[in-house]
């Protein structure tokens, strides 16, 4: 298998340089090996033969029909020229219709051969046509059972001649000329789960005999590429863990003991006590603390951090929270210095607009010690920010900073400091598992006492009138309303409610109440003087875009207006409807659409006022819109490429590939055996180009 990673695709037969670059232009196709690895998304059961006086429906699938060309006939010129052929099975006529490669194609086929042809038919005016189907002779039909492969395909490689008979010929030259490959898991893995061998699923792969057959190549390739990820993430997890040093906390002392006595602003929930004590247990280790810290949207994670950060106080050692926007790091700064100031904790803020004079105090108090919480954004991690002695980092949602960023926080300290990461949007188990397998996860899944779940509503268009009623009356309880958009602006090629039309809207609906409005484009002065009117309860109603669901904390706010919510993904609508319910009054968030949508966007609109749990939202997200991606969890970066296994439906083979990986390093963990030497090879193989930011969060 290795010596396929340097034969270039260019000496394939039919291949050539030109088609070679169009490959790995389009799809990073270079060798033999990647070619193999670009496996087929879907099948085609190629063994039935259609007639055409069956076809029937509006919405026929791929079919095959054996038959001869009656005629071909040149229409029209230029760029509307298109090539049309007469095909007759006998039972009936239909059309077969190109628009690329005329001439090539005209020159191709000829009357009076048979032809099996498979593609898509359509019926317009009562006659039935094809377009572009692929075309064999019954003599030059690949020799690979009845199953075809589909490949996926760019629109460029389609106009270029390039179809799924195209890599299904190329494959199986590769595999004529290669027809065994080194194995890449140890005999012991393949028996364990009775897998099949790497060169059996490859050939299955591509060219299955049957279901069966295409089911386990695909357990064998999915286990297989999802065991090499957890290898790689657990065995830099334990290297981690037992190799580089970090501060112990053995004492419990004055400022945790005096705020959690006389401070505390709320009863702690059993979640957050069990939280606490998982972070503890790691800040008593002397190894570095790195835990990822999940909490659904007002379940008290700032608290938590709070009670951490004042144990680093009391170990002799200071304490940092960065977070991703000056308006979520200010609003920490406020709740933390609130909480604390009785204690005589000194509490800074640092973010791109602090004034020279400010930032000058902040640098010569964090260098001798007076200064125990620096709150900030991206600010925080430049290199004149320096500290007497880092002990504790707080990063909030921590999906939104790139992992260089993360790192540079992490060097300010000889002795690395413990680090614990926050988000408020939900990862899916796998996706934790998968993409922070190297973090201890700790969950707040418990909201404090008094908090009554949102009632999520969905209301169509034509409701708008008896959903500003409803608002009227929470405004007149003296209750605050947010009124989220999808744009700033109007643009005439979307028909999406704008902002600006919006917030005429509004005003001259509800006169006797006070709107403010922010939105991303505003400067950051005009947006934070916006929300300092809806924070102060100034302004009744906050007309706003996205930039609201994060960070923004008004217990007085009960009611949050989605416009155009089929526009917003799951996760992001949960966000939103985060921002309301953090009061002890009833809360609502309403999701107004079209009545006309999608079947799928109805189907999501529906999970989300079937339930306010953000686990069961994030897993439903996944399912729906796939692993890459969501809400920007993915984009520290997987350690290598996943081409077949799919972290949304994988999850059981997620589990069994962890489970393997782990019992393997638990016997062997620098995979010296003579046995694992496959392991260490592969490994080296798939991470040779990487990073190593195993020991960062």
């Amino acid at each position: 298998m290795d010596s396929l990673r340097r034969m270039d695709i260019k000496f394939l037969r039919g291949m050539g340089p030109k088609r070679a670059e169009l490959l790995e232009k389009n799809l990073g196709i270079r060798t033999y090996h990647d070619l193999l690895f670009h496996f087929p998304t879907h099948y085609v059961d190629r063994r039935s033969i259609y007639r055409i006086r069956d076809f029937a429906g509006d919405d026929m699938p791929s079919v095959q029909v054996k038959g001869k060309f009656v005629s071909f006939n040149v229409i029209g010129e230029g760029a509307k020229m298109r090539l049309v052929g007469l095909f007759s099975d006998g039972s009936g006529v239909m059309e077969v219709v190109w628009f690329q490669r005329i001439k090539s194609l005209r020159s191709a086929y000829v009357t009076g051969t048979e032809y099996i042809l498979f593609g898509k038919p359509s019926c317009f005016n009562g006659r039935w046509s094809m377009v572009h189907p692929e075309i064999d002779t019954p003599q030059s039909l690949p020799p690979q059972g009845g199953f075809r492969g589909v490949y996926p395909l760019t629109e460029q490689l389609r106009n270029r001649g390039f179809s799924s008979r195209t890599f299904s010929a190329a494959v199986h030259d590769i595999l004529s000329c290669h027809p065994h490959f080194a194995e890449t898991l140890p005999p012991e893995v393949i028996a364990r789960h009775s897998l099949m061998g790497i060169t059996e699923a490859i050939c299955a792969i591509h060219h299955p005999n049957d279901n069966e057959q295409l089911r386990r190549a695909r357990l064998r390739l999915k286990f297989e590429e999802l065991f090499y990820l957890q290898l790689n993430i657990q065995r830099y997890a334990r290297r981690r863990s037992s190799t580089t040093q970090g501060f112990r906390f053995p004492r419990i002392g004055h400022f945790f003991n005096t705020f959690y006595s006389q401070f505390l602003p709320f009863p702690l929930t059993g979640a957050q006590k069990r939280v606490i004590k998982e972070i503890r247990a790691d800040m008593a280790t002397g190894r570095q603390m790195n835990r990822l810290l999940q909490g659904d949207v007002g379940s008290g994670k700032t608290l938590v951090a709070l009670l951490c950060m004042l144990i680093a106080l009391d170990n002799d050692t200071q304490a940092c929270l960065m977070a991703p926007t000056e308006i979520l790091a200010t609003q920490h700064f406020e709740t933390i210095t609130k909480m604390v100031a009785p204690m005589g904790i000194n509490v800074k803020l640092l973010t791109g607009s602090t004034r020279k004079k400010a930032r000058e105090e902040i640098h010569a108090q964090l260098m001798d010690g007076s200064l125990h919480i620096l709150i900030g954004t991206h600010a925080v991690i430049e290199d004149n920010v320096r500290f007497r002695n880092l002990g504790f980092i707080v990063i909030d949602e921590q999906h939104r900073f790139g992992v260089a960023q993360r790192a540079r926080l992490w060097t300010k300290n000889i002795i690395p400091p413990h680090v614990l990461v926050m988000t408020a949007t939900p990862i899916p188990r796998t996706l934790a598992m998968t993409v922070y397998g190297d973090l201890d996860v700790s969950v707040i899944d418990e909201l404090p006492p008094g908090r009554k779940p949102v009632q999520t509503l969905l209301r169509y268009d034509e409701d708008r009138f008896r959903t500003y009623q409803g608002i009227g009356k929470q405004l007149r309880l003296g209750r605050q309303v947010y009124i989220v958009y999808p744009l700033i602006k109007e643009n005439e090629k979307l028909d999406l409610k704008s902002l600006e039309e919006g917030y005429e809207t509004i005003c001259d609906t509800f006169r006797d109440y006070n709107v403010a409005f922010v939105h991303g484009q505003m400067k950051p002065a005009e947006k934070d003087y916006q929300m300092s009117l809806f924070a102060s309860h100034q302004a009744h109603i906050l007309v706003a875009t996205t930039v609201i669901e994060v960070g923004v904390n008004v217990p007085n706010a009960t009611t949050m207006l989605i416009e155009n919510a089929e526009r917003f993904g799951l996760s992001q609508l949960h966000q939103l409807r985060g921002r309301v319910g953090r009061g002890e009054g009833q809360s609502y968030c309403i999701l107004m659409t079209k009545r006309k949508i999608a079947g799928d966007t109805r189907k999501r609109l529906e999970l989300m006022t079937s339930t306010t749990d953000g686990f069961a939202i994030a897993e439903a997200d996944m399912q729906m819109r796939g692993p890459g991606d969501i809400e920007g969890t993915m984009q520290s970066g997987m350690p290598f490429d996943l081409h077949i296994a799919n972290l949304a439906t994988d999850g059981q083979i997620v589990q069994l590939a962890r489970d393997t990986a782990c019992d393997i390093l638990d016997a062997d963990p620098d995979l010296a055996h003579p046995a694992n030497a496959v392991l260490s090879r592969q490994l080296a193989l798939l991470t040779s180009r990487l990073h190593d930011w195993s020991r960062i969060s």
